[in-house]
């Protein structure tokens, strides 16, 4: 019933999600235009050039659909839905489904944000109420494990929803992020490595570093201390944190170690030994620095996965 419901919601909105979509891509387009060759400075210049810089032979839309959201178009509207301050308006659909990709592989990595909100520094184009937010990193760690054939699934059903069903507050968020959890390794029992994507929140001095001329936004990993089996979360950890500090000195400020009144002290890693929970810069961090370290976490994420794949 739910599927045949989404389906039907789905088509209505069709014409109007597909409308909005290129108005978006091509306002994105003609201003970043109009600004390169002005004297205004562009601070996110390079995070727009990957979503502008692919085929030419390609449209506008598609070709930002391939860079940032590869292969389904949907996930930008899912993504704007959620976090671009209601541009679309439509009916909700009682329940959006997870994305499944690949079907002729077993999805290995589950990415997620028990925090969809949380924000980044608005970029350029505020003018448009774009606003980033910790799922574009999902996509851009999506995209680059897929490039090493680990293939991903990417949450993003809305956390709220979940919330709001169950008379939860926003402390109830990683009970939210756990039903998702759950529905997910019952979908995809191949699923082994879950990444739960935050960001810091505290000021630009103390989320940013710069590496051989390149601006990062710092990476801070969080493990909970009540979680009974902590210690084999910690040990995985540990190797992704060792493995950025040799390829990116000072680009992760650790590993943050939480329990008692207050915080939640477990964040899901009881479900998985492969669980983890990594901050991604602050809300004054920008788009390029962001993309930056996406990037280096994937990197080094992929080292650490492999060697354990291989023993």
């Amino acid at each position: 019933m739910k599927r045949r419901f989404y389906s039907k919601t789905r088509k209505k909105h069709r014409v109007r999600k597909y409308l909005f979509l290129l108005l978006f891509v091509l306002a994105l387009y003609f201003t970043y235009q109009y600004l390169d060759q002005s004297s205004v400075k562009i601070d996110q210049k390079e995070f727009v050039k990957v979503l502008l810089s692919e085929n030419q032979e390609k449209s506008l839309a598609e070709s930002f659909f391939s860079i940032v959201f590869p292969s389904d178009e949907e996930r930008v509207v899912a993504l704007l839905k959620n976090n671009y301050h209601n541009l679309i308006v439509e009916e909700e659909p009682e329940a959006v489904p997870i994305v499944a990709k690949a079907e002729e592989r077993d999805p290995y990595i589950y990415i997620y944000n028990s925090h969809q909100t949380e924000e980044y520094t608005p970029n350029t184009f505020v003018e448009y109420s774009v606003m980033p937010t910790v799922m574009m990193n999902d996509y851009i760690l999506e995209e680059k494990f897929e490039e090493h054939n680990f293939t991903t699934v990417v949450e993003e059903r809305n956390i709220k929803e979940v919330l709001n069903r169950n008379g939860w507050n926003y402390a109830g968020s990683y009970q939210a992020s756990r039903v998702f959890l759950e529905e997910a390794k019952v979908n995809y029992p191949s699923l082994k490595y879950f990444i739960d994507v935050h960001r810091d929140s505290l000021g630009r001095d103390r989320t940013t570093v710069v590496i051989d001329d390149k601006s990062y936004a710092s990476i801070l990993f969080l493990i909970g201390l009540e979680n009974p089996n902590y210690q084999q979360n910690l040990e995985f950890t540990e190797k992704i944190n060792q493995k950025i500090n040799e390829k990116y000195p000072n680009l992760s400020k650790g590993i943050y170690k939480k329990e008692g009144p207050g915080v939640n002290g477990v964040y899901n890693q009881d479900f998985s030994p492969f669980t983890i929970l990594v901050e991604m810069g602050g809300p004054e961090n920008t788009i390029d620095e962001v993309l930056n370290t996406s990037l280096a976490f994937a990197d080094c994420f992929l080292e650490v996965i492999n060697e354990y794949e291989l023993h």
